[in-house]
């Protein structure tokens, strides 16, 4: 009898330490949670055509009780033209382009040089991720 009390308390350690390690798909409106991470990546899981993959979340850390906004856009190019003419002006002054699309992820890491509250986005303790956009996210704990 010990040894299933025994094998049942490992085999739920292990799952609670696997499921805070990879929070997964998080869809539109949902939210998630991070705690005592040493990073968080926040990806954009893809997207139609109408939404150009752009995924919006807010983040809230508990190290400071600040809320941030990440906007990720790896799609959208803001109206620039494309077909290696540039932003408007570049090839009258022979100058390359200089766009890039916008980023796919971000991943937060820890701050080990700060006392707890010290840094604005600090994601020691527990941080939040909420879903604001209609894309959505990939979220992994690291």
């Amino acid at each position: 009898m010990k040894k299933l009390a025994i094998v049942l308390v490992v085999t739920i350690a292990s799952f609670c330490l696997a499921s805070s390690a990879f929070a997964g798909m998080l869809s539109a409106g949902a939210m998630t949670k991070c705690t005592d991470a040493k990073s968080i990546k926040i990806e954009a899981g893809g997207g139609g055509a109408e939404d150009r993959g752009e995924a919006n979340a807010s983040v809230w850390f508990s190290s400071t009780h600040i809320t941030s906004a990440i906007s990720l856009a790896p799609n959208a190019n803001m109206g620039f033209p494309t077909n290696g003419g540039g932003a408007a002006g570049n090839s009258s002054v022979k100058m390359g382009s200089k766009h890039s699309m916008g980023k796919k992820s971000v991943t937060l890491v820890r701050q080990n040089n700060f006392s707890r509250g010290d840094s604005i986005s600090d994601i020691n303790g527990e941080v939040r991720i909420t879903n604001n956009g209609t894309t959505d996210l990939i979220i992994t704990c690291g």
